[in-house]
């Protein structure tokens, strides 16, 4: 379990409370802002790097989306798949409100047990392991995905366009 940084981010305290295999990379987050970006700075293909959306249902508590960097969310999709009428992209200050965590490293995994739903791109399944925020700007977990869907509780449906 690689670690750079000196902190433990929870999402990291988590995965290793719960005896999950999974290696961490650490990036400048003043350098790297999109989702594709991170994805080379921690040298891994965008469709492997999986970025975490917060959206906004007609009712009901925000949805965290986690599909990949270079992917698209579709909206009707997930909507449809969490069972509500209608989702739209949440606002940065309102993801960021909402979870308690800022733009680029909103992450399911630190979000654990807060009642959100969690929907993971079936593409997740494509590779043996993927990465995902650690809940901090600047910090990626790679994982299994069986693993996040265990921890997370996640629904693993096509969420992309």
């Amino acid at each position: 379990m690689a670690r750079k940084s000196k902190d433990k981010t929870q999402a990291i305290r988590l995965l290793e409370s719960k005896k999950i295999a999974f290696t961490s990379h650490s990036y400048d987050p003043d350098v790297f802002v999109s989702a594709t970006e991170v994805a080379d700075a921690v040298g891994m293909p965008a469709a492997q790097v999986f970025k975490t959306l917060v959206t906004a249902p007609d009712t009901g508590k925000p949805i965290l989306a986690a599909l990949p960097a270079d992917a698209e969310l579709d909206l009707k999709v997930l909507a449809k798949a969490a069972g509500v009428k209608k989702v739209k992209m949440a606002s940065q200050a309102d993801a960021e409100r909402w979870t308690g965590l800022k733009k680029g490293g909103i992450s399911a995994l630190a979000l654990v047990n807060r009642g959100f739903k969690v929907f993971l791109n079936r593409s997740a399944y494509d590779f043996d392991r993927f990465a995902v925020s650690a809940g901090e700007r600047g910090t990626q977990v790679v994982l299994a995905p069986a693993d996040f869907v265990q921890i997370t509780g996640a629904s693993v449906v096509k969420i992309t366009r």
